[in-house]
């Protein structure tokens, strides 16, 4: 029996259970006083429990103190008391091999998560865990004490049904366990992809079990890698009814009352210049020749006047964070009506905007600006080619009366690019690409995205109206958003110039190096051949924007001070942006707490990096797909990464991009250098690395894994070259 006159709380455990054993409480105060952990027949003795029963029930409370993050277990059968101090807080990321990490929170480095443990959670889970044994010399292992927020709701994935079980196999490579089908769904085929909420979540002794709410169709049906990724990512794709109701009396007519307390720039010959297939249009511009130099003004949809703070239609928005875009399809922020109607500034039709005017010197500097709620009437929709024919003096279709206009343009951009470079932003050269669809929604062929002079303009003119919208924001001292880069971290820095040393390159700076000591390494590697590989590694030294209200200044553009304003009909934080230029124009008091444009950016960035590994998804499906038609070809390609476990080849021509593995490379042994991005032949000193150009074969492709895999074929960079004719020589001596 129990020591039950020294359990303070023996009272409350005899209320609920028949045979009473002692309580947490007590529990954990006797293994504090033992002051080291102790078995489980050590804690059976201490407590004076004898008989099997009450023996059973302890376990079993001992096992549920360990699910609970109360006790940790040493072992298979030694529990101690756990010390805060010890335990790591953060958020799990899964691995398509079944392993995964803890991120944790205070940015320490993170935990290996063996397979065992990820049992009981799902990639994006919060946990709480501990350190419990070096699983690398660079990391080690965690041991999950408590499950603290579970972010999985439902699973998109396949449905199986075998030996009268039926389950689902998700859809996303990070999450590795299959999902239990209970009855009381709805009935789905084998081999459809459906959308399952999750009713139990996983433990250690059972697998998660869920019920399917939706079936998606056939696994190849076209467009279901889109349908797929929306739901694996948890994007928000359906206005909810609330929002409906709120937007039903809307036309695509400016309201009357609009116009009231506007300047009135209608007879300004602003144009907006965007892609073909644009369908939102943000932005427009037109610039005017001066005695001094230029006046810029870039007019910007004001979305702020139709979404309200408050609303559903606000809420909704925020909880989308941006507009997701997809090969031939569109998530937007904002309903149709507003994202290609009301809001767009479509040609010939009024529209409301938000007008930031700069008056530029002939140097290209901002001597004097005015930002003012506007009425604006589009003289034109341009496209980026029309443009840049007009300019290279090609056939085009550019109005005969807009043209001086555009060609001031063109001007400007010459003095604002100058600036640029003046203060050292930069400017990294890469390829973006297009995927070309057939009838049947297959893709024909992925090509290059053509960026020319009207794009660099346009971007020119976004830059400097974003920056002005930022010191205007600092300067009034409101809380609002900002779009800031942080600069390299001093280990990031490090590793660079440990990389670059070999090539004949250093780094200048010192150790806090500025964004105009980048700009000197790029435009100094122009024209090398290996100019990819060492722009790759200068670009993975960076990190990432993000938006919060603290200003750091955005060290990429070599801005002290930076904010989006440009884009509010397909990003939140622009739409931030605008209402906090209103409150400082109207002279209301400050529209935001910092604590909710921290919140707000958090949120933000999240949705943005969301938006962006839910396009990857769906790209890297349909190249999967694509490249079906081609195992067994031969591609020549670029090295694009090198890692312990093999070499990722991007094809040429084709932009596809797939793994030799290094078990798939018999020739050799390969030893990985992680300074250099090489693996190195022992036998025969053959180097891989990064930008070398090789031939592969296509050996298999898995679209379940999203993974391509390539066989090296031969390596055909110069380097290879110039050791086979230096182990030639070698060979000849040797023979002599």
């Amino acid at each position: 029996m129990a020591k039950k006159s020294k359990d303070p709380h023996h009272k409350r455990e005899a209320q609920k259970y028949e045979n009473p054993i002692p309580s947490r409480e007590y529990i954990l105060e006797q293994l504090e006083k033992a002051g080291k952990p102790q078995s489980f027949k050590q804690i059976a003795k201490v407590l004076g429990l004898n008989d099997f029963d009450t023996k059973d029930a302890l376990e079993r409370r001992l096992h549920a103190m360990v699910r609970d993050g109360q006790l940790a277990r040493e072992g298979r059968a030694t529990f101690g008391i756990i010390d805060d101090k010890d335990l790591v807080k953060g958020r799990v990321i899964g691995h398509k091999d079944g392993f995964g990490f803890l991120i944790p929170d205070d940015g320490s480095k993170d935990l290996y998560l063996s397979p065992r443990e990820m049992r009981v959670v799902f990639h994006g889970d919060r946990v709480t865990a501990r350190e419990v044994a070096p699983y690398r010399k660079n990391r080690k292992e965690g041991q999950i004490v408590q499950v603290l927020e579970r972010n999985t709701k439902q699973i998109v994935g396949r449905y199986y049904y075998e030996q009268k079980v039926g389950f689902v196999t998700p859809e996303r490579i990070n999450i590795q366990q299959d999902i239990l089908v209970a009855e009381g769904g709805k009935q789905a085929n084998p081999g459809e992809m459906v959308v399952l909420e999750i009713t139990q979540q996983p433990t250690m002794r059972r697998q998660a079990v869920g019920k399917v709410t939706e079936i998606l169709g056939e696994h190849m049906a076209p467009g279901m890698e889109i349908d797929v990724a929306i739901r694996a990512h948890d994007l928000p794709h359906d206005f909810p009814q609330a929002v409906k109701d709120e937007i039903k009396h809307w036309t695509e007519t400016v309201p009357e009352a609009a116009y009231k307390g506007r300047k009135d720039i209608r007879e300004l010959p602003l144009v907006t210049i965007d892609g073909e297939d644009a369908k939102d249009f943000d932005d427009a511009v037109h610039v005017a020749k001066t005695k001094g130099g230029y006046c810029l003004y870039v007019a910007i949809a004001d979305v702020s006047y139709y979404v309200k703070p408050g609303t559903e239609l606000d809420r909704e928005a925020l909880l989308r964070g941006n507009s997701v875009y997809f090969p031939e399809r569109v998530i937007p922020m904002l309903p149709e009506i507003l994202s290609n109607g009301l809001c767009s500034l479509k040609p010939k039709v009024d529209r409301l905007c938000m007008v930031c005017e700069m008056h530029i010197s002939n140097a290209g500097v901002i001597k004097h600006h005015d930002i003012y709620p506007a009425v604006m009437h589009s003289h034109a929709r341009l496209t980026y080619t029309q443009v840049a024919d007009m300019l290279a003096g090609e056939a085009h279709e550019v109005p005969d009366n807009l043209i001086p206009h555009i060609e001031a343009l063109n001007m400007l951009y010459g003095v604002l690019r100058g600036q640029r470079e003046k203060r050292g932003a930069i400017d990294f050269e890469t390829q973006e690409t297009q995927i070309l669809f057939d009838e049947y929604k297959k893709i024909k062929s992925i090509v290059p995205s053509e960026r020319n002079d009207a794009h660099k303009i346009i971007e020119e003119c976004m830059l400097s109206a974003n920056e002005t919208v930022a010191l205007f924001l600092e300067k009034n001292k409101v809380h609002s958003l900002y779009r800031v880069h942080d600069s390299p971290k001093p280990e990031k820095i490090e590793e660079l110039r440990q990389f670059l040393g070999p090539f004949g390159l250093q780094m200048p700076g010192g150790k806090d190096p500025e964004p105009k000591d980048y700009a000197k390494i790029i435009d100094g590697i122009k024209g090398r051949d290996d100019h990819h590989l060492l722009q790759t590694v200068l670009l993975r030294s960076m990190n990432q924007a993000i938006y919060t209200p603290d200003n750091i200044g955005h060290f990429g553009l070599a801005y002290d001070v930076y904010t989006h304003f440009t884009s509010p009909i397909r990003r939140y934080p622009d739409l931030i942006v605008h209402r906090s230029l209103k409150a400082i124009i109207d002279k209301k008091m400050d529209l935001y707490s910092e604590e909710q444009m921290l919140s707000a950016g958090d949120h933000c960035s999240m949705t943005e990096r969301r938006a962006d590994d839910a396009t990857r998804d769906v790209v890297q499906w349909l190249k999967c797909e694509y490249m079906q038609d081609h195992v067994g070809e031969k591609f020549v390609g670029v090295i694009s990464g090198v890692t312990h476990f093999g070499i990722f080849v991007e094809l040429q021509d084709v932009y596809v991009e797939g793994l030799v593995h290094v078990n798939s490379m018999r020739d050799d042994h390969y030893n990985f250098d992680a300074t250099h991005y090489t693996l190195t032949g022992e036998r025969t000193g053959q180097v891989l690395r990064l930008s070398d150009k090789v031939e592969v074969s296509v050996q298999s492709v898995s679209l379940d894994d999203r993974k391509i895999d390539f066989a090296l074929e031969q390596q055909l960079s110069a380097q290879q070259k110039t050791l086979k004719s230096k182990k030639g020589k070698k060979d000849k001596k040797d023979k002599k």
